[in-house]
């Protein structure tokens, strides 16, 4: 479980396919510290499994199906990925709780400085518009953001200077693809609600 407050924008070493799984080294700095071999970490939002830890970089095994499902596929060395150890029980809750469990891959229509702000508008899966709340929460490569606007199954967010410094959305460009994960309460409502008779 996460919260979707990014602590830093890691940077990839290398991501090669391995004889079981594909090996994902990252450039984790300080976010390496408290790890131990086993933790989860989320990377872009999406939880992994940290398999070996030394000297500052994190390996994770990559399944083929989570490359395939999330932007991992578009990741080469020297990407920026953003990174947050898994929530602790006596830590705070900043922003919204993630489970790190990627529902779909959005695309960046938008993303544009206007006034003293930053306007982010992705378009989601076909379909994703019915998660989608004004207002309501979303992570975004693995950051909590708010819902500002909905049209469709495209959403809008505003985005502090804060966020931008210490994320991988200031590489982002138009046409880049960013993990995305829904609010959990609400495919839990979904899901309720369909089982009704």
């Amino acid at each position: 479980m996460f919260t979707g407050i990014v602590e830093a924008a890691g940077e990839v070493v290398s991501f090669q396919p391995g004889a079981e799984a594909w090996k994902l080294v990252v450039q984790a700095g300080a976010t390496s510290a408290s790890l131990v071999t086993g933790d989860s970490v989320a990377v872009n939002g999406c939880c992994l499994t940290a398999v070996q830890i030394a000297g500052g970089q994190l390996q994770f095994d990559v399944l083929e199906e989570t490359r395939r499902l999330t932007n991992f596929s578009a990741l080469h060395p020297g990407s920026l990925v953003n990174l947050e150890r898994s929530l602790r029980f006596d830590g705070k809750v900043g922003g919204h709780f993630v489970t790190g469990h990627i529902d779909g891959v959005g695309t960046v229509l938008v993303f544009e400085r206007r006034g003293q702000d930053h306007y982010l508008q992705v378009r989601a899966p076909a379909g994703a518009g019915r998660y989608l709340v004004h207002k309501g929460s979303i992570a975004i490569d693995g950051i909590s953001l708010t819902v500002a606007d909905v049209a469709g199954d495209d959403l809008a967010v505003w985005l502090i200077p804060h966020t931008i410094a210490v994320t991988n959305l200031r590489e982002k460009r138009v046409g880049d693809l960013v993990n995305l994960e829904f609010d959990l309460l609400g495919k839990y409502v979904e899901k309720f609600l369909s089982l009704r008779i």
